[in-house]
């Protein structure tokens, strides 16, 4: 139903709040009031939560993307053979079979590179080496910080200078430039896959990604890492659906919205996955191995196994500039959505016209304390943290999150009530199969994916890096700081509830505010209706929250005109 304004799920909106609210957020006007006890802004501040820490790591992927960028303007891609200062004795290219050593070091015995590549504990690729030497540097503990990479750092300032520019008018310049990160990686995807699937051994890698592997099946972390991708491409229980949504018409249609972003969404990952793995076979195919041996995952695949990949290719700096740009507009799209939600959530909170009037300075500020925020992880041992925080920080949360939504809002504030809301606003109630899944499909998934996660848990593991307890300690603090939001603001909220018993306080509790609903007059049809119209005497004034939304005049109790949003 879309019913909150901000990411902490308290904003004065259009859509849905109190009918008698002043401008303050902080006098009440919860867009979780359809059920304040369980949810509310506990819910919303925990989606805060889980957005700052993905929008501080998730940054610096964006920065090291722009480093190989920037590493790919040469003739020669800098990963492409052994014989710089930074490799070892143990690198091994794929382009010259017969010279797989360093310049000034003898020849293996064997010039067959198949056989080569099956001692996996001697050969590392060059690509591997780039990343692990030369780019991070890599410490051998994450409490070894080391340095800070300048060249790092740099480009990390690059991507919050971008990023803040992009949104330094709000969704007004965010929107305009998303016309552009969201549609132009097709371009890119459609330029390599047609590249790739020409490739010599591109089938057998296109075969190896369509092949169920059917004995991974009742591995929970499969079902996790399958959870937390959809939860990452969806954007669900980060907060940044609720504030773009906010942005929306009152009777905008959200059914169809859903259904054709949730295809697309799938489609996309679909497509690319053909891309990335008509590369790979072709890869495997010049290397002589199984595609399983060039295929990785996490950063390994995007910064180690596919730019290798793309040393094979004619023309390879050309091939890694699109890919890098592409993963660049990708990652910027994601952040700029964590970033508005940030922001809205903060400006949202605060409410007053300081605040409301210099929003860019907030944007300002949120921008400089993602930066500071992400200086260690651009330190020797910034990927041990980066990957720390999101296998905890943004993967456990938002499946608990995503859990206690469904359930507060199909059972505390009542699916009855809420299939209603959405016919009142589409003019049609939702169809019988998501209503189904809302009320019992979709948290029964969720739990089933939480609790078999939590049997077959193992501790995170970088190559052959062990965490140690205090770092594993670190990320289920941080996992737990987002969710324990939650029953903290319910008790909070449950001591402020009238009543003379616990259980009455409970009932009042979970029961929705008497001034639920659209917060326009004229959208309070139904069981919305005032019994009672509304006179001059009741001094009710609605303030714009947005001043960069569209606007229609509202006269307030003292005769004057005022401009109230006419959007979310």
């Amino acid at each position: 139903m879309r019913q909150c304004r901000t990411g902490a799920g308290r904003g004065v909106n259009e859509r849905w709040r109190h009918a008698g609210c002043e401008r303050s957020p902080r006098d009440g006007c919860s867009s979780w009031t359809c059920g304040p006890f369980f949810p509310r802004t506990g819910v919303g501040y925990g989606m805060m939560v889980v957005s700052t820490y993905i929008g501080i790591y998730y940054n610096v992927v964006i920065c090291i993307a722009f480093y190989y960028f920037f590493s790919s303007m040469t003739h020669v891609l800098p990963w492409a053979y052994c014989n710089n200062p930074w490799n070892t004795r143990d690198c091994a290219g794929v382009l010259d079979a017969s010279n797989l050593t360093n310049g000034s070091r003898p020849a293996a015995p064997s010039n067959n590179l198949s056989q080569l590549f099956n001692h996996t504990l001697q050969r590392t690729s060059p690509s591997e080496e780039y990343w692990r030497l030369y780019v991070l540097k890599l410490s051998d503990d994450i409490g070894n910080f080391g340095e800070v990479r300048l060249p790092l750092l740099g480009c990390l300032g690059v991507s919050w200078v971008v990023v803040f520019l992009c949104l330094i008018r709000g969704v007004k310049s965010s929107g305009k430039v998303v016309y552009f990160t969201a549609t132009f990686p097709y371009v890119v995807l459609t330029i390599l896959f047609v590249r790739g699937v020409t490739l010599e051994g591109a089938f057998t890698g296109i075969m190896y990604y369509v092949t169920p592997q059917w004995d991974k099946i009742l591995e929970a972390k499969v079902w996790g890492d399958a959870a937390s991708q959809i939860f990452y491409s969806l954007g669900c229980a980060w907060g940044g659906l609720i504030t773009m949504a906010s942005y929306n018409k009152f009777h905008n249609n959200c059914y169809r919205d859903s259904v054709i972003i949730s295809i697309t969404n799938c489609a996309t990952s679909v497509y690319a996955g053909f891309v990335i793995f008509s590369i790979l076979g072709f890869m495997a195919n010049h290397l002589g191995v199984d595609v399983s041996r060039v295929a990785d995952h996490g950063p390994g695949l995007a910064f180690v196994a596919y730019p290798e990949a793309l040393t094979l290719l004619p023309i390879s700096p050309l091939w890694s500039l699109l890919f890098f740009f592409m993963l660049i507009l990708l990652g910027l799209g994601t952040q700029f959505c964590l970033l508005e939600t940030l922001v809205t959530a903060i400006v949202d909170e605060v409410g007053n016209e300081w605040i409301l009037q210099k929003k860019t300075y907030v944007t300002l500020a949120v921008a400089v304390a993602g930066f500071l925020l992400g200086i260690p992880l651009t330190s020797q041992a910034g990927i041990y943290w980066l990957l720390l925080m999101d296998n905890y920080a943004a993967s456990f949360s938002l499946v608990v999150i995503s859990c206690i939504m469904c359930v507060s809002i199909m059972y505390i504030y009542g699916h009855r009530s809420y299939f209603q809301d959405i016919q009142m606003m589409l003019g049609f109630p939702p169809p019988l199969f998501f209503q189904i899944c809302w009320r019992f499909v979709s948290p029964a998934i969720i739990f089933f994916i939480l609790v078999f996660t939590v049997i077959q848990y193992r501790p995170i593991t970088y190559n052959h890096y062990q965490y140690p307890g205090w770092a594993v300690a670190i990320g289920f603090l941080m996992a737990l700081s987002s969710v324990l939001c939650i029953p903290f603001y319910a008790l909070f909220q449950l001591c402020r509830t009238e009543g003379d018993t616990l259980l009455q306080r409970l009932k009042n509790a979970t029961k929705p505010s008497r001034d639920w609903g659209p917060a326009l007059l004229e959208h309070r049809t139904g069981r919305y209706a005032p019994t009672i119209a509304p006179s001059p005497e009741d001094g009710f004034e609605v303030q714009p929250l947005h001043p960069d939304k569209a606007q229609i005049p509202i006269v307030g109790s003292n005769g004057s005109s005022r401009l109230q949003d006419s959007r979310i």
